[in-house]
């Protein structure tokens, strides 16, 4: 009798059974569940040492057998209830991640059953166009005008993105040809509150972080629009050629919006592409009482926009938004010989529009909370994180020992100052560690910011699950944690 052939049966370790795969999903929405609801009752982080977390993990070395999927999607899911800084929970206060909506959890589920690869329209139909709806929507939304644009993984890949297609439309044999410092030297004006993206895409993408231009920024930390005037009128007098000037909608210390239509006017006058960092607060533009200075951001050349801050959207969602999608794709498409997919007037294919070929299905998450929300839900949760802010700013006036530093968006930043001190030094060195006996308290997590030179205590809502109730405590959580320090 001959041994039957291995592959006419074949037998997968990572292949499960509908009925199996039935089971364990129901279980682990049924954790998740619980977990979500546990929240409010949960410390925000358990303020564990790397090697308590080692520990847990266990430093076992890649196991020779593999195991059945029910107990470790049981000790997976206890891992990370029990041992992760907890983004969803009413508590965090800190960086601009928001609390993560439960349709963008099922909707990742969904898309990683399909697997969809959004490189090209053949290799995901349906997901294509789901993406380039959801591009369309993102830009409605914020009034912005453009028609280009795509998903990438958030704000530093969708500023990058828009760098490189700035770089290409002004100084199109850079791509070819390359930086050339015999040549002249290409500058980017951008404030001094401007996120540490643009060092890292100078320096990616051959200017060198050198070639950027720090604008001062006035007693709002907005960019001075006369001096950056100023700074490109010196460049183009030493014979360097000014091509980029970056404006920010929604700083990442204190919220602040620089004056767009004004910086847009410059940039005209100097044939400079306009580009707007507004990775957390474009999206603010949607409200009814946006200042005129964050509509301005419909005068750019390019936009990014996070889906995973003030969408709600689970981690990673940025957005890349062009005025014109051929810039992108004069920036970013090759066509190899092996790539035979179809290209025409009405076919996109996201591989052409900017730096990944394989890309995953970001979209449906974003593309199924703009459903669930609409614009009308969407832009009342962003309207409660800054009325909320606006009662934390309130509280903190209120609270002696707290000094109110600046309120921008869904910012507030502040500091404890005990009676009779003034030293500046000593000041930046107690609420350092104030801040670190907030974070570890479990009650609250806060960040940092640097505002005129001094050391504060930065809150930032964007999260639906915040509420007046925790707001209103925070100010005194934190004189009492300051109080013990002082002790």
């Amino acid at each position: 009798m001959t041994n039957p052939d291995p592959l006419q049966r074949r037998t997968a370790p990572l292949e499960m059974s509908p009925d199996e795969f039935r089971a364990l999903g129901h279980s682990l929405v049924d954790r998740i569940a619980a977990f979500l609801a546990s929240l409010p009752g949960r410390p925000v982080t358990p303020a564990e040492t790397p090697e308590e977390v080692r520990a847990v993990i266990g430093g076992a070395g890649l196991p020779e057998r593999g195991a059945p999927a029910a107990p470790l999607l049981d000790e997976a899911a206890g891992i990370l209830f029990e041992h992760s800084l907890l983004n969803g929970h009413p508590g965090f206060l800190a960086y601009i991640t928001s609390s993560a909506a439960p349709i963008g959890a099922l909707a990742d589920l969904l898309a990683a059953a399909v697997n969809s690869n959004c490189g090209a329209f053949g290799l995901s139909p349906a997901a294509t166009e789901i993406e380039a709806q959801t591009v369309r929507w993102i830009a409605e939304l914020i009034g912005y005008p453009g028609d280009g644009g795509l998903l990438v993984s958030g704000g530093n890949m969708a500023n990058f993105v828009c760098f490189v297609a700035a770089r290409r439309a002004r100084e199109p044999e850079v791509r070819e040809k390359g930086i050339d410092p015999g040549r002249v030297r290409l500058r980017v004006y951008t404030s001094a509150e401007t996120h540490t993206w643009i060092q890292k895409a100078a320096d990616l993408f051959g200017l060198g972080t050198e070639a950027v231009r720090w604008i001062p920024v006035d007693s709002d930390l907005r960019m001075d629009a006369a001096a950056l005037e100023r700074a490109i009128e010196e460049d183009e007098r030493r014979g360097d050629r000014p091509f980029l000037v970056v404006g920010t909608a929604g700083s990442v210390g204190t919220g602040a919006v620089d004056p767009l239509p004004a910086i847009a006017a410059i940039a005209k006058r100097h044939d400079c592409w306009f580009h707007v960092d507004g990775a957390y607060g474009a999206l603010a533009a949607a409200l009814p009482d946006a200042t005129e200075d964050l509509k301005g951001l419909a005068l750019a050349d390019s936009v990014a926009v996070d889906p995973h801050k003030w969408l709600y959207t689970p981690v990673e969602a940025g957005c890349a938004l062009v005025r014109s999608r051929e810039a992108l794709r004069d920036a970013f498409s090759y066509r190899p010989p092996y790539y035979h997919f179809e290209r025409d007037e009405d076919t996109i294919n996201f591989y052409e529009l900017g730096p990944q070929n394989s890309r995953g299905f970001r979209a449906l998450k974003v593309w199924l909370g703009l459903r669930r929300t609409g614009r009308e839900g969407a832009v009342r949760m962003m309207a409660d994180d800054i009325a909320l802010a606006a009662v934390l700013a309130e509280a903190v006036r209120k609270t002696p020992g707290l000094e109110l530093l600046t309120v921008g968006l869904s910012i507030v930043t502040f500091r404890w100052v005990p009676e009779g001190m003034t030293d500046g030094e000593a000041l930046d060195e107690l609420n350092t560690k104030l801040l670190t006996a907030i974070q570890e308290d479990g009650r609250f997590y806060l960040s940092n910011a640097v505002v005129g030179g001094k050391f504060a205590l930065r809150a930032c809502i964007v999260n639906f699950r915040t509420t007046r109730k925790e707001v209103e405590a925070l100010p005194g959580v934190v004189v009492e944690l300051a109080k013990q320090l002082a002790r």
